[in-house]
């Protein structure tokens, strides 16, 4: 689907629900679960978790860093389908969510940066497609950065339900942060009943408790967490403390010749640094053993309130965030350390399974579209993952992931990217391009973009790129 111009900083129903249990529409895989006595009922509940800056290797991992939703999401008797290959489109949070709310690329949306969220057609997100077709919602958490930017607290429309945190300082994260409820300011302090994913998860259970019954309800949960500066609960400080953390080859890259300048004038980290970075990612995984709880406390009460077997969970992050791979420590670059993040779905009815097939966050509006049966606009930029969750088959599903950053305000310039099995194809608004052969360079060390080798590659992808960004 074409976009704007190559300039990063251009802003730019209801299907019949005649389907059985096992069966799929063919459009948009819309699901209908079975009420007891399998009669057919209304669509599924939806139930979308985002945190805020986790890393892939995170969940699932080799230690379960969140162990609650690891052995969930690993159970072979559970439900649950773990993406490897999972992207986000930006890697930056306001433009991600965005995306994940539109089904659109952030050249289309206009939010191409953290201080655009007001440019964002309210009208135009997955909230107002379900509201509009009876589902109640509600927004717990994180909205997008700014709100409400600067205008008094409003409800955004398609919300029925409304507990937004207020934009402030990063120092406010975790203490010290105001909500917006139902349209009133909320303040919180800094007393450790205030810990802000425990207070937003108190928000998300009661949203799940006092739903309508008889009426399908959509609830996104979006904790800060575990975004710098990592700040765990007191009750988790110190728990990974003595964890032995990934360090990937790319981390502090030595040779760094083949990267493009604004990596090259990156400077080579110490032994202090490096040790840092250890310890910044051990605290990220202590700031995610709230999120962990609150995962378990809402699923509990799916439960008990007999949901759990109609709610469809989707477990994901805005963008990955670097630890000294490539010399870098934020986000924002093209490397697969921003771009993939952990993208989990809980779907009753099916078999748990590992999936291969690349998606990325601009599929998530669609699929949930596709969940509850509403037809959203043509416009949107992503593909319903419903059939490929349902039977295995990704059949029509593009076979790469579209990213891009605008490289306003920070080092990294602006860039257009393409990801595929095989290949991790860059071009940057410098002017200079990267190529990485996954499959022998799997750490993208080793930039093979001008070998003649790959000159076939490379004009091949050239000329894919252009199909997105025109």
């Amino acid at each position: 689907m074409n976009g704007g111009p190559r300039e990063p900083t251009a802003p730019s129903t209801r299907i019949g629900l005649a389907l059985t249990l096992a069966i799929a529409a063919i459009a948009w895989g819309v699901v209908v679960l079975p009420d007891v006595g399998g009669r057919e009922r209304t669509p599924p509940n939806v139930v979308v978790i985002v945190t805020d800056d986790q890393t892939v290797e995170s969940i699932p991992g080799p230690t379960p860093v969140m162990p609650f939703l690891q052995e969930r999401a690993l159970d072979p008797d559970d439900h649950w389908v773990v993406f490897e290959n999972a992207f986000v489109n930006t890697p930056l949070c306001c433009p991600s969510r965005a995306t994940m709310l539109t089904g659109r690329f952030s050249h289309e949306t206009g939010v191409v940066d953290n201080d655009h969220g007001r440019l964002l057609d309210e009208d135009a997100t997955v909230a107002s497609w379900l509201h509009d077709e009876g589902y109640h919602t509600g927004l717990v958490g994180k909205y997008l950065n700014g709100y409400p930017f600067g205008r008094p607290p409003f409800v955004p429309r398609g919300w029925d339900s409304w507990s937004a945190r207020r934009q402030g300082p990063v120092t406010s994260l975790y203490y010290d942060y105001t909500l917006i409820e139902q349209g009133m300011p909320v303040s919180y302090g800094d007393d450790e009943a205030d810990y802000s994913t425990d207070v937003l998860a108190a928000r998300a259970v009661e949203f799940v408790r006092e739903a309508p019954f008889g009426r399908p309800f959509f609830l996104w949960f979006a904790p800060t967490a575990p975004h710098p500066p990592w700040t765990p609960a007191p009750r988790h400080e110190g728990s990974y403390s003595g964890l032995a953390v990934p360090s990937p080859p790319s981390t502090g890259e030595p040779d760094v010749s083949d990267k493009p300048a604004w990596v090259r004038e990156l400077p080579p980290p110490d032994a202090a640094t490096l040790a840092s970075y250890q310890d910044a990612r051990r605290r990220s995984y202590e700031t995610l053993l709230a999120v962990d709880e609150a995962v378990r406390a809402i699923i509990q009460e799916l439960r008990a309130r007999g949901e759990l077997r109609r709610t469809v969970i989707v477990f994901t992050s805005d963008n990955g965030l670097a630890f000294g791979e490539h010399r870098w420590a934020k986000k924002t670059c093209a490397y697969d350390e921003c771009l993939r993040v952990p993208f989990l779905v809980r779907m009753p009815g099916v078999e748990h399974r590992v999936e291969t097939s690349f998606v990325s966050t601009v599929d998530l509006a669609p699929t949930i579209a596709g969940l509850a049966g509403v037809e959203p606009p043509r416009s949107v930029a992503g593909s319903s993952l419903v059939r490929l969750l349902r039977t295995g088959r990704d059949d029509g599903l593009p076979d790469r992931v579209y990213a891009e950053w605008v490289g306003e305000g920070l080092p990294v310039p602006g860039w257009w990217a393409l990801r595929t099995p095989g290949f991790a194809y860059v071009e940057l608004t410098t002017g200079e391009r990267e190529l990485y052969a996954l499959r022998e360079d799997p750490f993208e060390l080793e930039n093979v973009v001008d070998e003649p080798r790959f000159a076939a590659v490379v004009e091949r992808l050239s000329a894919a790129l252009d199909g997105y960004i025109g």
